[in-house]
């Protein structure tokens, strides 16, 4: 009965059309425009490539560029090379599983890499469809208004991170993950959310941050509790559940982290390595587990995975402020403005609410106030700020695009919230041929056929600030696909 609700029904397509659009104009892209030849991580074919190999990588070729080639290598051989432990072990297993239980009968007329690289197409597409609904599940829980969720879906069908959540980075599975846990953790399944939170954990470091759900949520239960008394018996409850929120999403990280230690740390895990990749190391200077400990064995808390931000990619705090950055800072621009301005927007609508850091609860601001602007919103809000600050002063504030887009729903939210109140033919839409929604929604709430598509089959006729915010999606979601898939830099 879930599905069968019109409007997940049409997220459901939409997200199909869109993801099958992606494989096509990348296969597209990639057979037309010569690759540019990029200082990338690019190992060598270690099994024969016959002629079914190369169709694969011809018309499937651009979804394995970039931080991709580290995903496949991964799967293929496991972790090899030192800087190889900056990318979690979620999405190569999956990879693994998905090409076991779906490409098993091809094995025989395809190369591991060529079926791995099938199942970066099909898995990523159902992963980034299936977050589309999710998302939308979500917005329809916290929002109370089901145009809104609606709208902010179908506009994840068109995400400027559209190139990330189809090609072989693990942005998909993440936020099918996390907008999932949100998703069970609004139908106060706290158990639930936590499982889905510590998956996300083992797919991408940054689903640390979403230990501040479960605090949030834990904190509200707390307040709400001391009305009935025994407020020392409350408060260590909070307290034990805090830490076991924390152990939970914590333990796929330092688990990870425990497992590079003993392949690079430990007497006698010195790995066998084929002679093509070991050379591959000895040209290209990179670490394998040869016996020789590393320096960050050495440390109070070994973390491979901040050395490797450090030494690798030189990720710190405002060490990507130079100016020959400056493109990428305006490249990461528009993804700012957007949570800049949602920010500031929540804040002066509701700076009691702020300072009270959503903890004081008003029933009457809750029914009052639907949409984006709804008081179960701010804990989203914060998450999405944090993420921003960390993203723009302690990374390569390119990827903020791909970052904010895979992990905060605030990125779809706050352009839907304003399309339906700035857009005159949204408003008009929302008057004729509605059906009514079925299922969790509303009473009273009605849908109609695809806006965002009539919105773009009448651009002309659209007010300047849709014609920004679908300008910026859809700019981002076509260079994307053209310059990521040819080796060319994007975010």
């Amino acid at each position: 009965m879930w599905l069968l609700d019109p409007s997940r029904k049409e997220v459901l397509k939409f997200a199909v059309h869109c993801r099958v659009l992606v494989l096509v104009l990348q296969a597209l892209f990639n057979a037309i425009i010569p690759d540019h030849r990029a200082e990338a991580f690019s190992p060598p074919r270690l099994a024969p490539s016959g002629s079914v190999d190369q169709l694969v990588e011809v018309l499937l070729g651009g979804l394995s560029h970039w931080d991709a080639e580290h995903f496949l290598f991964i799967a293929e051989h496991g972790y090899l090379y030192e800087h190889n432990f900056a990318f979690f072990p979620g999405f190569p297993l999956a990879l693994l599983v998905g090409t076991e239980l779906l490409l098993r009968p091809l094995r025989g007329l395809l190369s591991l890499r060529s079926c791995l690289l099938i199942s970066v197409a099909l898995l990523n597409s159902l992963f980034s469809v299936l977050a589309a609904v999710a998302l939308h599940d979500l917005g329809c829980r916290v929002l109370h208004s089901a145009r809104q969720a609606f709208y902010a879906a179908l506009l994840f069908c068109l995400s400027p991170a559209t190139v990330f959540l189809t090609a072989g980075y693990s942005e998909a599975l993440f936020a099918l993950l996390t907008f999932s846990a949100m998703g069970q953790l609004e139908r106060n399944r706290s158990w639930t959310s936590g499982f889905l939170f510590a998956l996300a954990t083992g797919v991408r470091s940054n689903g640390l941050v979403n230990i501040g759900f479960l605090v949030h949520a834990q904190c509200q239960g707390f307040f709400s509790s001391l009305e009935a008394g025994s407020p020392l018996r409350q408060l260590i409850k909070l307290i034990a559940s805090v830490l076991l929120s924390v152990l939970t999403l914590g333990l796929p990280f330092f688990l990870f982290q425990y497992y590079a230690y003993t392949q690079f740390c430990l007497p006698g895990t010195a790995q066998t390595i084929p002679k093509p990749l070991t050379q591959l190391a000895m040209d290209k200077g990179y670490r394998i587990a040869d016996g020789k400990e590393p320096p960050w064995c050495f440390w109070n808390l070994p973390l491979i995975y901040k050395y490797i931000q450090d030494v690798y990619w030189n990720v710190g705090f405002l060490r990507y402020y130079e100016l020959r950055q400056v493109p990428n800072f305006l490249l990461a621009a528009p993804v700012v403005i957007l949570v800049a301005g949602a920010t500031w927007m929540y804040i002066t609508t509701h700076p009691w609410l702020c300072l009270t850091l959503g903890l004081q609860k008003n029933k009457n601001l809750e029914k009052s106030v639907p949409g984006f602007l709804s008081p179960h919103v701010f804990v989203y809000l914060v998450h999405a700020v944090v993420l921003l600050v960390f993203g723009g002063l302690c990374m390569h504030v390119q990827v903020l695009t791909r970052f904010l887009g895979s992990s905060t729903p605030i990125v779809y939210w706050f352009p839907a919230h304003l399309l339906q109140n700035q857009e005159p033919m949204l408003k008009s839409l929302e008057t004729v041929s509605w059906k009514p929604l079925e299922g969790d929604s509303p009473p009273g709430q009605m849908i109609s056929r695809n806006p965002i598509k009539e919105l773009l089959y009448n651009w002309k006729t659209c007010s300047p600030l849709t014609q920004y915010i679908l300008g910026y999606f859809l700019t981002y979601w076509l260079l994307g696909l053209l310059l990521h898939c040819n080796f060319l830099p994007w975010t």
